[in-house]
């Protein structure tokens, strides 16, 4: 937290690991930071929605078979309100903040005071079972303090978030970013030393999630604090899970705010689509919002909503931000010659997160710890191919000195299925575009043609009709054809295809028109030099 807070003075322009990598260690460093990032935000979601279904869970266990369902329902109910825009939201992100803080802090407090349990059997069995190597235990101790610290330390995903985010705070930015970094230490360093406290003073063994009567670590404390045999007591056991859930699905708003903020910084440095920058209407990055969303929602379905699977996953990431971040603080503080103290701080920070990336790695490699590598290997690749390609796009669309503006010959080819109003606004268009203007009508039904013609000719005979035959009752392909064989007589003529198009006056009766210009867009959209056009006629 104390490193972090470097970085929010150092960047207050946000960016977090991302920008701290790519200006301190290069290109690459920074290519894996926001890699590492992305895959972080996304596994945020996955396992904070989780997490959070898991209290409600404990509250009616008889809901563990619809897991996956709530967890998708509630990553819906977010992806909604980021897509409308949640900024004026803070009150409803207030409420049930403070009433976990309360909630989890009163149980710690009133929890100092109550006798602790007796030791429950099977914990007095496995220490009997413990062989008496000292050299063996002491490298376990060692061993089961970087574990333990290593998934303590996934909760402190607000720091990276609150340095990503310095631009949603108000001025001075770096001030009232780096209280709430101050603040959220403090109140996490309690939260999580009391609740550990208790569930060792309680000896509260954590359960897996298929046994019966499943109930999380909290809930299972909050049972010993608090009996429920009492109407006080199982008021408090319902607040508390009502609070913890709450505060854990929105936590995933964090990654919300973020992860589209972080993918449109991405983004502009060429490594990502260029659309996860824009912004729609109500000023939030709606693709970022939707991709977070798809891909949470795809690893919830795959781990069927248990956060412990999600977890060692998760891990990997996290600190590998974090390794990256410090590193990148270490050598801005030695490039600005800032104090030694600060080169040291965050020199260390990055040595033991370091540290605890191979711990997780190597720990939690069978648990699924694996997949995270492969993932940041194929978005660094995405990253290196996105690349590559607007390189080659930029390339070709630079203008080379000496070229001009070239005028083009231009046919037009309007579409004719039968002469009606929409028609005649056609050929008055048509008629402007070009002085080559041809009609074309494909005729299913030879019996129909004569009419074709004649229409056309009290209407259209100042442009040419070419009647078009389709055996095999396809509109697009002799039309495709056509248009091929133009193109091989003129390969640099531009071509225009001007469709017709009757627009009903409501909505739904447009299920009931056939939109022929969408089939031909699609046919040839690899062709070059051809335009496909609308002219649309307003029902009445």
């Amino acid at each position: 937290a104390i490193s972090y807070r470097q970085t929010i003075y150092a960047y207050p322009g946000g960016g977090g690991s991302y920008t701290v990598a790519k200006e301190n260690l290069g290109s690459f460093p920074g290519e894996v930071a926001g890699a590492s990032l992305l895959i972080d935000y996304i596994l945020t979601v996955a396992v904070s929605v989780s997490a959070g279904v898991l209290a409600i869970i404990s509250m009616n266990p008889g809901l563990t078979p619809y897991i996956v369902h709530l967890a998708l329902f509630f990553i819906g109910m977010l992806t909604i309100a980021n897509l409308r825009g949640a900024k004026e939201s803070g009150a409803i992100f207030a409420i049930p903040t403070y009433g976990f803080i309360l909630c989890l802090g009163g149980m710690i407090v009133w929890g100092l005071t109550v006798p602790g349990s007796p030791v429950p059997p099977e914990i007095i069995e496995a220490r009997q079972n413990v062989p008496p190597d000292y050299q063996t235990l002491s490298f376990l101790f060692v061993f089961m303090v970087l574990r333990a610290f290593s998934s303590g330390c996934t909760a402190l995903t607000g720091i990276e978030a609150i340095s990503n985010g310095t631009q949603a705070f108000k001025e001075p930015v770096s001030r009232n970013a780096s209280v709430t970094l101050g603040w959220m230490a403090g109140i996490l360093s309690f939260l999580f030393i009391g609740t550990s406290f208790l569930a060792e003073k309680f000896h509260v063994i954590p359960r897996e999630l298929d046994e019966p009567n499943f109930r999380t670590v909290v809930a299972l404390i909050s049972e010993q604090v608090f009996p429920r045999t009492t109407a006080f007591g199982n008021g408090y056991f319902i607040l508390l899970q009502v609070m913890t859930a709450a505060i854990l699905i929105l936590a995933a708003n964090t990654a919300y705010a973020d992860f589209p903020r972080l993918a449109s910084l991405i983004s502009r440095d060429g490594y990502l689509p260029r659309q996860l920058g824009n912004q729609g209407d109500r000023l939030v990055f709606q693709n970022g919002i939707l991709v977070l969303s798809a891909v949470s929602a795809l690893l919830i379905i795959k781990f069927n909503g248990d956060p412990h699977k999600l977890i060692p996953l998760y891990a990997i990431g996290v600190f590998l931000g974090f390794t990256l971040s410090q590193a990148g603080m270490a050598v801005h503080n030695y490039k600005l010659k800032r104090p030694f103290g600060n080169v040291l701080l965050s020199g260390v920070g990055g040595t033991v997160t370091g540290i605890i990336t191979i711990v997780i790695a190597v720990t939690k490699f069978k648990e699924g710890a694996w997949i995270v590598p492969i993932a940041l290997t194929l978005v660094l690749l995405t990253f290196t191919g996105i690349k590559r390609h607007y390189k080659y796009l930029a390339a070709e669309l630079e203008i080379a000195p000496g070229e001009q503006v070239v005028k083009m010959k231009t046919t037009v080819l309007m579409l004719v299925p039968k002469l009606h109003r929409g028609v005649l606004q056609a050929i008055g268009y048509s008629l402007s575009l070009a002085d080559d203007v041809r009609a074309i009508h494909v005729t299913i039904d030879p019996n129909n043609v004569a009419k074709v013609k004649g229409d056309w000719d009290r209407f259209g005979a100042e442009i040419p009709l070419v009647i078009l035959q389709s055996p095999f009752r396809s509109l697009i392909d002799p039309i495709v054809e056509y248009i091929d064989q133009t193109l091989e007589e003129e390969p640099d003529m531009m071509i225009t295809v001007i469709v017709p198009e009757a627009v009903p006056r409501h909505w739904y009766h447009r299920f009931l028109h056939n939109n022929v210009a969408i089939a031909l867009k699609l046919a040839l959209g690899s062709r070059r030099n051809v335009v496909v056009t609308n002219v649309r006629y307003f029902l009445k």
